[in-house]
């Protein structure tokens, strides 16, 4: 099975980042280690966090793809001398030497993408937290209460869940859900948004977070217990509502 793979590094060639990975029937596409160029990537398999020499920066990168509840699984590539500073911190799903051999990039590659996702889909329903999103019977629950969502609100909310983490700009929402042929402005969007979060309620308006500048992101409930990631999240994210 061919993955599509997100390599972040500022290496002039990506290539000696994991030699071995450009021998597997992947697809690899490079992007520098920026928040600027994720939120072009658009949807992958698995990222790979080149973490070779700048520890410091790679970690604070990893942190960030995980910390908005992103499912998307999160590699870093450390040299055997910076395995000593791998902790539970970085929350990343795997680790991998520079040197490792084809088979075992790709076993792991493997392993990782197989793993259901924190967001899993089960009988037709996306669970998140305590929101289930049904779409067979175009229904959302938000603790087995249905939420009242006309259907452009379902569709939003639907898309954003299903791409948890990733953060989207006004004009791609709108030619996502609303599609090519649309002709309102982006306004539309942020009306959309104010009206979800009205209707999630002031427990659960914080699911949809806004980027300021950027646009808006689903940000994935934390596991039940995992109070101080929670905390953690919402610092570094620094979710705000300005729509």
């Amino acid at each position: 099975m061919s993955l599509d793979l997100l390599l972040l590094t500022a290496d002039p060639e990506p290539g000696s980042v994991l030699p071995s990975l450009m021998l597997l029937p992947h697809t690899v596409r490079t992007q520098a280690p920026e928040v600027t160029a994720l939120l072009e990537a658009g949807s992958r398999d698995a990222v790979i966090v080149d973490a070779r020499t700048d520890l410091a920066a790679a970690k604070s990168l990893c942190r960030l793809l995980t910390s908005g509840g992103d499912s998307c699984p999160v590699i870093a590539v450390v040299n055997e001398g910076g395995l000593v500073a791998i902790t539970s911190d970085w929350r990343i799903d795997e680790i991998v030497l520079p040197a490792a051999g084809p088979a075992e990039v790709d076993a792991r590659l493997r392993l990782l993408t197989s793993r259901g996702p924190a967001g899993a889909a089960v009988d037709g329903a996306l669970r998140l937290g305590e929101l289930v999103i049904d779409e067979a019977t175009y229904m959302a629950r938000l603790r087995g209460r249905p939420l009242d969502l006309t259907y452009k609100e379902f569709e939003l909310l639907k898309y954003l869940a299903q791409h948890a983490g990733r953060v989207f700009t006004r004009a791609q929402l709108l030619q996502e859900v609303w599609g090519y042929d649309f002709f309102g402005g982006t306004r539309t969007v942020d009306v959309h948004v104010r009206r979800l979060r009205a209707k999630l309620g002031p427990e659960h308006e914080q699911l949809i977070g806004t980027v300021r500048n950027v646009g808006y992101k689903f940000v994935q409930p934390p596991k039940s217990g995992s109070r101080r990631d929670a905390e953690i999240s919402a610092d570094e994210l620094r979710y705000s509502i300005d729509a």
